[in-house]
Parts: C-alpha cells; sequence; structure tokens
C-alpha cells in the first residue's frame, strides 16, 4: 500500500480538498474554504497546513469566531447544503466562541466543519496556556462545550484515528437529516505531527445527498387524509428550501387549490403574488394565513419543525377536528402533534402525492379559494399601507424602510436577517420574489448573525446584491466582520436602522408588565431605570471607522437616494437611518397570533397585574393535539 507523509493538519486539509457531494446531477465542492483565526493552539498545524497547500483550500480571514460560525452557516445556506466552509480556531477563548455558531447551525440543519485547536494530547506539562483543568477527568478540555451542540463530535488524539473520524465527519455533512455543526477536536501537539497515510485517504470521494421516496403505506394515508379535508392549509418550513422542493410545492398548490403558509425559514417557498400563497403564519404572520389556520381541519406541514411562533405556542390551529400531515426526510418532525406522517425528501414526497391526487381529480371547493384570494388581497392593501411613506421630508419607520427597500428590489437580491422587531415586521409584509431572496435566521434568532452572514451568503452568490439588514443592538453585537468584507472586497449591503435599543424586547417587556426595564440604550435617570436622554452613539461612524461606506438618510426622500446608491455600489456599503419610533406614527400591523411569555404570577405594579390577567386568558385556550 502506498502511503504518503505529512502532519495531520496536512492530511485534514487535502482530505477536505477531495470531497464532493452530489444531487440530481449537480457536484459541487463540499468543504469549499476555511474560515480562521490563529493562535498557540492551531498555528503550527492548521495554519501551516494551509500555507502548505495554498491550491487546495481557500482562506478567510475572521475577526470573531462566532461570526466566522455564522458567514459559514451563510454560504452554506445559499449553497443548497451541497456546499460548506470549515472553522478553525485555536484552543481557549476562539474554541469556545464557536459555541453559539455551532447552536445555531445544528437547529437550521445547516452544515459547518468546525476544528478548534485543543490541550496537548501528550500532557507533556499540565495545565498549559488556556487549559480548564477538571479534577474528575483527565479527558476533558473546553471543547467539550461543543457536544451538545454537535451532530457529531470526536477529539483526534493519535494521528490514525483522523481517517475513519474524518470519514463519518463528512458522512453527517451530507446527511439530508443529521447535517449541522460538526467537530473535530484537534490537540495541538497531534495537529503537527507526521504519519504514513494510506493515498486512498486522499482520493476523490463523492457523496450522495439522497432523496429518499415516501413509504406506500403513508403515501395512501396522506391522499386520503388530503381527499377528505375541506378547509387543508400547507404550512411550508425550511425544508422546502432544503430540498429546492419550490416547484414541487407550487404544482401541488396549484393542482389542489390549496393555500400556502409559510414559516420564517419556509418564507419564499412560493412568490408572495402565487394565488395559493398566504403569507407567514403564527406569531408573526399574517391575518390571511392565521384566519385559515384557525379552521383549518388538515394542516400539511412540509419541511417544518412546528416551533411555537408557527403554532402560535400551541393555540393557533382552534379546530377541534384537525389533524396533521407532516411531510418531513426527518422521522422526529414527521410525527410531531401526533400527525400523520410522510417520511420522505420534501421533494419526492411532494411530487408523488401532487400523481396520486390529480389522480383522482381532488381539488378544494371554490368558495374556499374565494374566501382566502379575498383574505389575500385585503391583507396586501394593509402592506402597501405600512409601505407608503407620502411625505419624502419625513423621518421613516421601520415599515416605510422595508418598503423603501421592498420599491428597489429585483428577484436577484437577497435579504438577510435574524433577530430583533425585524424578522416580525418582514415575515409579516415582506414580498419574496424568488426562492432564495428571503433568508431569514430564525431558529435560534440570533443577534449578531445578520453582517457575517451576508459575507457568507455574497461569497456562495457574488453575482447578487445581499442585504443585511440590522438594527442598533444586533449591529453592536458583532459588527467585525465588516472588516473582513472591506479586506476581501465582498460588497455586501447593510441597512443598518437607529432606533436606540433592543425595540422588539421593549415592546415584549411592556406587553408581559416588566415595563421596558433594561431595553433601552439611554443614560440612567436616577430612580432604576435608563430612561433618560439616548445615548450619544455614532454608530454610521463606527461602520465608516471600519472601512465600509456609509451613507446617511434622515428622511424618506433621502432614504430611497441612498439605498439606490448602494445598491449599485461595487464595496461594502451601510445605509443608516434614525426611524421614527414614538407611539403616534404607525407602524406594523399588531401580532396575529399569541406567543407564550410567562408573565410573573405575583405582582404589586397594576401593568404586570394586567399582563397576567391578559396572558391566563391566552393560555386557557392551549391545546395538546393528540
Amino acid at each position: 500500500m502506498t502511503t504518503i507523509r505529512l502532519t495531520v493538519a496536512q492530511a485534514l486539509v487535502r482530505f477536505l480538498a477531495a470531497q464532493y457531494t452530489e444531487r440530481d446531477g449537480t457536484r459541487r465542492r463540499l468543504i469549499a474554504a476555511m474560515w480562521g483565526i490563529f493562535g498557540h493552539g492551531n498555528v503550527a498545524g492548521i495554519g501551516q497546513a494551509l500555507v502548505e497547500y495554498p491550491d487546495l483550500m481557500p482562506y478567510h480571514q475572521g475577526r470573531n469566531e462566532q461570526a466566522m460560525v455564522h458567514a459559514a452557516v451563510g454560504y452554506a445556506r445559499q449553497s443548497g447544503r451541497l456546499s460548506a466552509h470549515a472553522v478553525t480556531t485555536s484552543i481557549g477563548p476562539g474554541a469556545t466562541n464557536l459555541v453559539t455558531g455551532a447552536a445555531l447551525a445544528t437547529i437550521n440543519h445547516l452544515p459547518v466543519l468546525l476544528l478548534p485547536g485543543d490541550v496537548f494530547a501528550a500532557r507533556p506539562s499540565d495545565p498549559v496556556l488556556q487549559q480548564l483543568e477538571v479534577p474528575y477527568a483527565g479527558d476533558v478540555s473546553v471543547n467539550d462545550t461543543l457536544r451538545p451542540v454537535s451532530k457529531y463530535f470526536d477529539r483526534i488524539t493519535r494521528p490514525e484515528a483522523l481517517i475513519p473520524s474524518a470519514l463519518q465527519a463528512v458522512r453527517v455533512l451530507t446527511d439530508p437529516v443529521d447535517t449541522g455543526a460538526v467537530t473535530l477536536a484537534l490537540p495541538q501537539d497531534v495537529q503537527a505531527e507526521a504519519y504514513d497515510w494510506p493515498e486512498r485517504f486522499f482520493a476523490e470521494r463523492v457523496w450522495t445527498v439522497r432523496r429518499p421516496g415516501a413509504d406506500a403505506a403513508e403515501l395512501t394515508e396522506a391522499v386520503r387524509a388530503v381527499r377528505a379535508a375541506r378547509r387543508p392549509l400547507v404550512v411550508a418550513g425550511g425544508g422546502v428550501h432544503h430540498s429546492r422542493a419550490e416547484r414541487a410545492l407550487a404544482e401541488f398548490a396549484g393542482a389542489t387549490g390549496i393555500p400556502v403558509a409559510s414559516t420564517q425559514a419556509g418564507k419564499g417557498s412560493l412568490r408572495y403574488d402565487h394565488p395559493q400563497d398566504v403569507g407567514g403564519i403564527g406569531h408573526t404572520g399574517t391575518a390571511t394565513a392565521d384566519g385559515l389556520a384557525r379552521t383549518a381541519d388538515l394542516v400539511i406541514g412540509v419541511g417544518t419543525r412546528y416551533t411555537d411562533f408557527t403554532t402560535a405556542s400551541g393555540t393557533l390551529f382552534e379546530n377541534p377536528d384537525v389533524r396533521f400531515l407532516n411531510l418531513n426526510i426527518a422521522p422526529f418532525d414527521g410525527h410531531k402533534l401526533a400527525g400523520l406522517p410522510l417520511v420522505a425528501d420534501a421533494r419526492s414526497g411532494l411530487e408523488e402525492l401532487t400523481e396520486r391526487v390529480r389522480m383522482h381529480g381532488h381539488r378544494v371547493a371554490g368558495e374556499y379559494v374565494a374566501e382566502y384570494t379575498g383574505a389575500k388581497d385585503r391583507w396586501e392593501r394593509t402592506v402597501d399601507a405600512c409601505f407608503a411613506a407620502p411625505d419624502p421630508a419625513a423621518r421613516p419607520t421601520q415599515p416605510q424602510v422595508l418598503g423603501a427597500l421592498d420599491a428597489l428590489v429585483d428577484e436577484s437580491d437577497i435579504i438577510v436577517n435574524a433577530a430583533g422587531s425585524l424578522p416580525g415586521d418582514l415575515h409579516k409584509l415582506w414580498r419574496a420574489r424568488s426562492a432564495d431572496q428571503y433568508h431569514l435566521e430564525y431558529g435560534y434568532s440570533c443577534m449578531g448573525y445578520e453582517i457575517p452572514a451576508a459575507l457568507g451568503v455574497k461569497l456562495a452568490a457574488p453575482e447578487r446584491n445581499v442585504w443585511a439588514l440590522v438594527g442598533d443592538g444586533t449591529y453592536l453585537m458583532l459588527p467585525t466582520e465588516i472588516v473582513t468584507a472591506v479586506q476581501e472586497g465582498v460588497a455586501i449591503k447593510l441597512v443598518l436602522l437607529q432606533n436606540h435599543g433592543y425595540a422588539s424586547i421593549g415592546g415584549l417587556s411592556q406587553a408581559v408588565g416588566a415595563e421596558r426595564f433594561g431595553t433601552a440604550y439611554r443614560y440612567p435617570a436616577g430612580d432604576g431605570t435608563y430612561t433618560g436622554a439616548p445615548l450619544p452613539v455614532d454608530l454610521a461612524a463606527n461602520a465608516a471607522s471600519l472601512g465600509m461606506r456609509v451613507l446617511r438618510a434622515g428622511t424618506v426622500g433621502e432614504l430611497r437616494a441612498a439605498l439606490g446608491e448602494a445598491r449599485a455600489a461595487d464595496v461594502p456599503t451601510c445605509v443608516y437611518v434614525e426611524t421614527e419610533t414614538s407611539d403616534t406614527v404607525s407602524g406594523a400591523p399588531p401580532a396575529q397570533a399569541w406567543w407564550d411569555v410567562p408573565v410573573a404570577a405575583t405582582a404589586t405594579r397594576p401593568s404586570a397585574v394586567k399582563a397576567r390577567e391578559l396572558y391566563e386568558r391566552h393560555v386557557s385556550t392551549r391545546r395538546r393535539h393528540l
């Protein structure tokens, strides 16, 4: 057997460069690039290997470890999970900074390979720098914090252990059910150790991403349920996009006349102007979708996890006879809400279901179509009213900012968002023009995701305009990858909204009787609250100091001009706007469905007492679907 003598790190880089995915005849390189920040735990291992093989593994220099994972996740999602990035860090704080990003990747079923350095396997001089000593276990390091947020975890304590571990890592990264964060912890001494590797370890491997079809018996039950329903509703989740099942969903909806609502991850599964698209569902959904959900007798979940936002914390689906049909590639999700499982790839399952339903000539009643079509038209007028900004000299509201962007973009633009008050406004109001225009991470609702994720999306789709929509709270958490965008000339667009605090949580705090405590970016008022004057921060100046081109917009007219200029720019560009937030100015429509945030059971302040009374009324409407 022919062997090649390499270090563990060199072998890993060569192995990763030879891994490919294939689905529907399309072949992609699995690990397209590696992000890294170097310290003593990986500089002489992975760092040296990247210098050794610059043509094999492109490298991106990050500024924050969590942000590097977010960028990798953005890339993976835009690539349809067929291509991903790796992230390397040193042992210690660099490694533990990966945890938040890893949790986000795993929750959203998006592949990312994490390669943190680790303490010495040979333990020559414990404790080494940044080593956490655990008196009861000698084999524990800070990297073990990554175990619960990884779909696969291994620590490579001997060179030859890399061979089976690397193969298992790639198996998980390419599995449509189990994919997520994969961690190979690499002790710093082992990374630099030499070994005679079998040459076949570096041969090209193509990993087929499966599209399993439905079980015949489950498909028969699914068809029976669809034909028996009088008020069916599809709930499209992120699995539709992961499977690239948008066309199959459109054909199913068109053939049956069944309306389609979407989760945050599933929005864009149908274009906003498709006759069967009724918008977002749940707490941040439209009145149209939520009204249909309350009376639906069959809910057809396609690639959805049924989070509490989608189900309005178990209060949305009110019909006493409602049943659930769950088309999902993951059996765990297919059995939720005591539903009929249809365990299959979303596209394969929809194609099979459509063919069988067409055989019977089944379609919903015309009265039902007329009902949701009328409701859809009424909601579109609501959106028009929210987007309208008749006075170009006025300061814009947040929905008016979205309206100005909505009037500018076309189906090639991509919108990235994750947290704050923007997800609610976007889910209700944004008009998704293409399957991948709406990129909103809400599985983990992670502040700080937007800017690095936009960078990853742009790397995956360099020919398209990519917009990161960011509030001031999110911006202050993780603006660092602006530097990377400037360094590499990645022309992301940033819309930075200044509303002086955590607006979303401020509104929630008020609703639950906590009186917006600790949610505003203001000076202390002397009474234990932060209700004084706004802080004199200048986020536009901050973005400019990081190298970004900044356009300030104080009015609706200036905003429209700045957005147009940013869209045409070929360098990273920020549009900064201070939004109108006074109580007298209309904003987005209120929540159309409840969300369970527990309220203090005992309190003396009137706001909390009133909030508890309302909470108990909502809780009484919750049901378990059995």
